[in-house]
């Protein structure tokens, strides 16, 4: 199993924060969102959803001087559950900045396993540049190393809308959002939080592009 979510810079520097559409003209792109694709991940479909390889969104920005990516997994979720943590799926954030804006030159791959720290559960966060290793330690803990900030764990859904109003919308053809409802307001998924130097990032006058992927080892069950 195999999932994308894409999003993409448009201007030397700059990184949006956005869905899971990226704007490249002519270059056609597969996008992933909360339980989707449904077949694999919505357990009203699935009786065995694979929640943990299950994108939800993918967050990118630039400060003065750092980069931010927020990947989150594995949700939504009641807030009495617990993270998700899989040994058995790569979690990668790609980065372009060079070339064909499809390549990433900068792939940071995550992965989650026992015995990587003092919690029962480790985060291991490789390939990030101007890193001497892998970045290693505990969940739920901000872990710092050669300037680079990772966090991993559970945390409150950030994304904002309103299903009720999509299914209203779809069904009856009239626009009948709520913008005082929110589907993913008290839930919880699972998430990869990285700040990183803004130089190490940029390469002079090249757009940045950021896309995230997840892959099972063993292949689909």
């Amino acid at each position: 199993m195999r999932k994308t979510k894409h999003i993409a810079g448009v201007a030397a520097g700059l990184v949006l924060a956005g869905g899971a559409a990226a704007f490249l003209p002519g270059i056609g792109l597969i996008a992933a969102d909360h339980l989707d694709p449904p077949e694999r991940t919505d357990p009203s479909q699935d009786d065995t959803p694979d929640r943990a390889a299950d994108i939800a969104d993918l967050y990118a920005w630039h400060t003065g001087d750092r980069v931010n990516m927020i990947l989150t997994f594995a949700g939504p979720q009641a807030t009495s559950e617990p993270a998700t943590y899989d040994r058995d799926v790569l979690y990668t954030i790609n980065v372009s900045n060079a070339g064909s804006r499809t390549d990433a030159e900068i792939p940071i791959r995550i992965r989650f396993g026992s015995g990587m720290g003092s919690n029962d559960y480790g985060v291991q966060v490789s390939g990030v540049p101007g890193t001497a290793g892998p970045i290693q330690g505990s969940v739920e803990t901000t872990l710092m190393s050669d300037g680079v900030m990772a966090r991993a764990g559970l945390f409150d859904d950030p994304f904002f809308f309103d299903l009720q109003g999509f299914k209203d919308t779809a069904s009856s053809g009239t626009l009948m959002f709520d913008a005082d409802r929110d589907f993913f307001a008290g839930q919880n998924l699972t998430a990869v939080v990285l700040s990183i130097p803004r130089d190490r990032i940029e390469n002079g006058e090249n757009p940045i592009d950021v896309w995230a992927t997840t892959a099972r080892f063993g292949g689909q069950l």
